[in-house]
C-alpha cells in the first residue's frame, strides 16, 4: 500500500495505513470546500455534480457512514440522506447514491 505524502496525510489525519489512501483520488480535492459544507438551506448541488462524478465516492460514502460523519456532503449523500441511508441498509444506499 502506497503511503499518503506528509502534508496530505497530516490534512487528512491519515497515513495509508487505515485504508484511507482512496481520499488522494477524489474528485473533492480540487474543488471548493463550501460546496461540501454549505450553510443550513445553501445549495448542495454542485458538490453532488462533483461526486456523481468521483471515482472514489462509494469509498467516501462507506467511510462517512462508518465514522457518523454529521456534516456535509460525503459520497454524493447529505447528512439527512446519509441517516436514512444507515436506516434503510446497504442495498438501498447504493440505489441512494446512484
Amino acid at each position: 500500500m502506497t503511503s499518503l505524502p506528509t502534508e496530505l496525510s497530516t490534512v487528512l489525519g491519515a497515513d495509508g495505513e487505515d485504508g484511507s489512501d482512496w481520499m488522494l483520488e477524489a474528485r473533492c480535492l480540487d474543488a471548493d470546500p463550501e460546496a461540501f459544507f454549505p450553510e443550513k438551506g445553501g445549495s448542495t448541488r454542485e458538490a453532488k455534480r462533483i461526486c456523481a462524478a468521483c471515482p472514489v465516492r462509494d469509498d467516501c460514502l462507506q467511510y462517512a457512514l462508518e465514522n457518523d460523519e454529521r456534516f456535509g456532503i460525503w459520497g454524493g449523500l447529505s447528512e439527512r440522506e446519509r441517516r436514512r441511508a444507515k436506516r434503510v441498509g446497504p442495498a438501498r444506499v447504493r440505489r441512494l447514491s446512484a
